[in-house]
């Protein structure tokens, strides 16, 4: 019994150590990229290359006054907040309609359209450029910031409906039901009943929606040209000079740039785990 007792003892501590040692080098893996750009955002540009370190002898505000003050960084912010606000807010608002008309609406078809939306949700953005620049060109909406909003919406709408689906489908018809037999219409339904259960399905929807658009990068290399209408993601770009990589200014704008989606997330994390959680019961 005593070599059996042991015997459980030391497979418990040996699991604990693997548990923690795994966790401990994820975390690393994990904090030490964000770690080294911010060391290297403040490190003077000679001891960036001649001091690779983690913790520097020398530090910094240049490269953040540079990128704030001898760059259009607030104008790429500017547009990059304001293509993915205008991309979240449609994009939401259309799927969550969508996903509704799937589970609650009988049409002839209804099945092909849910499928039909996973898969255009599941089709590589590198696939679409093309036809998209053909579209958008047509649309005269080139080097706008307006026909980013458009092309966003080409992958946040499946996601958004796709979300939903699996979230309205695991609320009871009979709460509905009731609402219509009181004298709500469909739309009364959706606003009253409806909408207040999914709200934390609405704030995983709106989380990933921002952060797909707000890191969007190949549509708006294809599409915009002028500084005046570039968002953070292709602006980072115009750092660099020919072969010649400021890498000061670089992490400094990219740590800067990051920091909006970081805040939002750490912001409205509770909502996104019973969302991610409420979402997946059914569909």
């Amino acid at each position: 019994m005593v070599a059996l007792a042991m015997s459980r003892q030391r497979a418990r501590l040996t699991k604990r150590v693997v548990l923690f040692g795994g966790l401990a080098l994820f975390t690393l893996w994990t904090v030490l990229p964000l770690y080294w750009i911010v060391v290297t955002s403040i490190k003077p540009n000679l001891l960036i290359y001649r001091e690779p370190q983690l913790i520097p002898s020398q530090v910094t505000a240049d490269h953040y006054t540079f990128v704030l003050t001898r760059t259009p960084f607030l104008q790429y912010v500017k547009n990059s907040f304001t293509v993915t606000l205008v991309t979240t807010v449609l994009s939401s608002a259309i799927g969550t309609l969508a996903a509704y008309a799937i589970t609650r609406l009988s049409f002839r078809g209804r099945a092909w359209v849910a499928r039909a939306v996973v898969v255009t949700y599941l089709v590589p953005a590198s696939l679409l450029f093309i036809p998209m620049f053909q579209v958008i060109h047509t649309l005269g909406l080139i080097d706008n910031v307006v026909g980013l909003m458009v092309t966003y919406l080409t992958f946040t709408v499946p996601f958004a409906t796709w979300m939903m689906i699996g979230y309205f489908r695991s609320v009871p018809f009979e709460l509905e039901d009731a609402a219509l037999v009181d004298g709500c219409s469909r739309m009364q339904a959706l606003v009253r009943i409806m909408l207040p259960l999914a709200l934390p399905a609405l704030a995983v929807v709106a989380l990933f929606a921002f952060t797909l658009s707000w890191n969007e990068f190949l549509y708006a290399l294809v599409f915009i040209g002028s500084d005046s209408q570039k968002t953070l993601t292709l602006g980072l770009i115009g750092l660099v000079r020919g072969d010649t990589f400021p890498w000061g200014p670089m992490m400094a704008a990219s740590l800067l740039g990051a920091l909006p989606p970081v805040l939002v997330y750490v912001v409205s994390q509770k909502w996104v785990v019973s969302g991610l959680a409420a979402g997946s019961v059914k569909g």
